[in-house]
């Protein structure tokens, strides 16, 4: 891959409320730099960093929380590029590749998005359905692919 093509390391979570299995509820964080863009909290993975320690710090960094646990992961990195207006910030990446996790907080989790830098302005539980109608935008064919795979696993 030459420098051009260079794809960002990123953790990336689906997170379930405390109800899961008996309602599949996901979170949903909308983003402070873009209007009506929500998404998944996901992030960098810093070098020589393992990737769950990553997934456990960018959790706490951006919802304020680490307390989850890990349901399940999607079995291989998938990645995406970034729209042509965003290369230039992204300098020098050309997209991201990211480990998907399925996550599950639990009872004593404390969600709280005004971390230290906060990136988002809200967040939301919703069904998978709903998720897919909030995020239409360049990262849609991910998470469709990353929840029908949940769903083929009987998961979601």
């Amino acid at each position: 891959m030459n420098k051009k093509e260079k794809y960002r390391p990123n953790v990336a979570m689906i997170i379930v409320s405390n109800n899961y299995p008996q309602k599949k509820e996901i979170f949903i964080a909308q983003r402070n730099d873009l209007a009506d863009i929500w998404q998944f909290p996901q992030g960098g993975i810093d070098e020589g960093e393992e990737v769950k320690d990553a997934l456990f710090r960018e959790m706490e960094e951006e919802i304020g929380t680490s307390s989850a646990e890990i349901v399940a992961e999607y079995p291989e990195w998938i990645s995406y590029d970034f729209p042509q207006k965003f290369l230039k910030k992204m300098k020098p990446y050309k997209g991201q590749t990211q480990r998907y996790f399925l996550l599950k907080l639990k009872d004593d989790a404390k969600i709280d998005i005004n971390t230290k830098h906060p990136e988002f302005t809200g967040y939301k539980f919703v069904s998978v359905d709903d998720v897919l109608n909030l995020t239409a935008h360049f990262k849609k064919p991910v998470y469709e692919e990353v929840i029908k795979y949940f769903i083929k696993e009987g998961l979601l």
